[in-house]
């Protein structure tokens, strides 16, 4: 099968929300590997989203501690990333020879480290570290791959905006993308302490909870320290990894490089209590934190004079079923004459996708296209006259059963500052039961234009 130039070679992995295949192009020379997002009959909407946010985020980020982007293809045809093939295997191997001697768990842990320091300073943060996650090259390089569910702080979430439940990998998620805060460096800091402890112990330091309820746990009960479970542990090693896990992110490393320096020479390490736990805090202490939780609060971003006001967030919600080419036009120009006077404004083209309350959903229409996929083609294809610079326009399709409420809902979360939208025709339906228009406007946090076609009867 070829794909834009692209021949498909073999299947080469299958994961969660995408499936990677070895691919050839005659203009390159080097291994390539092609990834292409799941979205077939059942198939989790987050896959679309986080294959969204990887075509985003990947292209901009350069380095040995990432895989080289290739090319992209769109949704609007086939979707896909290629990139490089790296010739190593994952950490994940290396799951059946734990614990690992010291010396080499350092080594892995200050490689990673290093790679998080070069990520971060691309404004990333990766929010999924685990073993099969980092590959390293022949050079000794770690790379990490998979960035579906990261976070560039300079870019829009799609993710956060678009989902209420934490996404993530339960044994190494940060406390913090529990609570949904996904802007935090040190997220993955977290994350290496637990591979680290992990791959010195034999142990996950927090299990790996199936459910919300197991998840929370780590905001308030502590891991098992280190060294009673692996004696041959340094106080040194003990005091990175359980520096790493702290609960609140101010008492960890405050930079992937400093926990790098820590490892490459743990005499250097200052020692605190942490370094000679041997048992977890007292009951007491546990049952304190978990009914008086210590706040954890999104880090400060530091706003320029006038920043905000002039960069506010337009969402546009648009109802594509509507056959009204003219009504879709207006909003067009409504949404042009809002943002041509804020050049830093974002706009975010919304789109309802209506679910049943009780009968069974498909995901794919009579065809066999995924509906999803189709509706953020024809958002893409709206927006394309309003010639906004690169980044500024946003495209979410969101599943709900009442189109008001998540309309509303996005509105609130996202700290949108204008919502435009059209008034459709009168019908014997929105008589009964109002329109979506109206109750938008009647509950909105923000201003609120609705757009009417001339044609249409004033009936709103």
């Amino acid at each position: 099968m070829q794909l834009d130039g692209f021949t498909l070679q073999e299947l080469a992995h299958t994961g969660g929300m995408a499936r990677l295949w070895v691919v050839t192009h005659p203009d390159h020379e080097k291994p390539l590997l092609m990834k292409v997002p799941m979205i077939g009959e059942g198939d989790d909407p987050a896959a679309i989203v986080s294959f969204e946010m990887e075509q985003m985020i990947l292209p901009r980020l350069s380095g040995p501690h990432v895989p080289q982007f290739i090319a992209n293809g769109d949704f609007a045809t086939h979707p896909y990333i290629v990139m490089e093939r790296l010739p190593g295997k994952s950490l994940y191997p290396m799951l059946d020879l734990l614990p690992l001697p010291l010396e080499q768990v350092t080594d892995i842990g200050v490689k990673i480290a290093t790679a998080l320091d070069a990520l971060h300073r691309q404004h990333v943060v990766h929010l999924d570290l685990k073993p099969s996650n980092i590959i390293f090259r022949e050079t000794g390089e770690a790379v990490l791959v998979d960035f579906g569910l990261a976070r560039h702080n300079l870019l829009p979430d799609l993710m956060e905006e678009e989902f209420r439940l934490p996404y993530g990998t339960a044994p190494y998620m940060a406390p913090e993308q529990i609570l949904r805060i996904r802007s935090d460096y040190r997220s993955d800091i977290f994350a290496l302490g637990c591979l680290l402890y992990f791959f010195a112990t034999g142990t996950r330091p927090f299990g790996d909870p199936q459910r919300l309820k197991g998840l929370k746990k780590r905001l308030w009960s502590d891991p098992v320290p280190p060294r009673a479970l692996n004696g041959d542990i340094p106080p040194a090693f003990q005091e990175v990894v359980l520096r790493a896990l702290e609960v609140n992110p101010n008492r960890r490393y405050p930079t992937a490089a400093q926990m790098a320096a820590a490892l490459k020479d743990l005499s250097q390490v200052p020692l605190t209590p942490r370094a000679t736990k041997t048992k977890r805090d007292p009951f007491s202490e546990r049952l304190r934190r978990r009914f008086n939780p210590e706040p954890i609060e999104p880090p400060k971003r530091q706003e320029q004079p006038g920043e905000l006001s002039n960069a506010p967030i337009v969402m546009v919600a648009i109802d594509l079923s509507d056959s009204s080419a003219d009504l879709k036009d207006l909003l067009r120009l409504t949404t042009q004459r809002i943002v041509e006077k804020t050049p830093d404004a974002r706009v975010a083209c919304v789109n309802i996708l209506k679910i049943n309350r009780l009968a069974l959903d498909t995901t794919l229409d009579e065809t066999g296209h995924n509906k999803h996929v189709l509706r953020l083609v024809d958002l893409k294809s709206w927006a394309e006259k309003l010639n906004m610079p690169e980044g500024a326009v946003t495209f979410h399709v969101l599943e709900a059963v009442n189109p008001a409420d998540a309309i509303l809902d996005y509105a609130r979360q996202n700290y949108v500052d204008h919502i435009v939208m059209g008034a459709r025709a009168a019908s014997a339906m929105r008589s009964l039961l109002g329109s979506v228009s109206g109750e938008v406007a009647a509950h909105a946090p923000c201003t609120v234009t609705v757009v009417r076609n001339r044609a249409i009867p004033a009936a709103e």
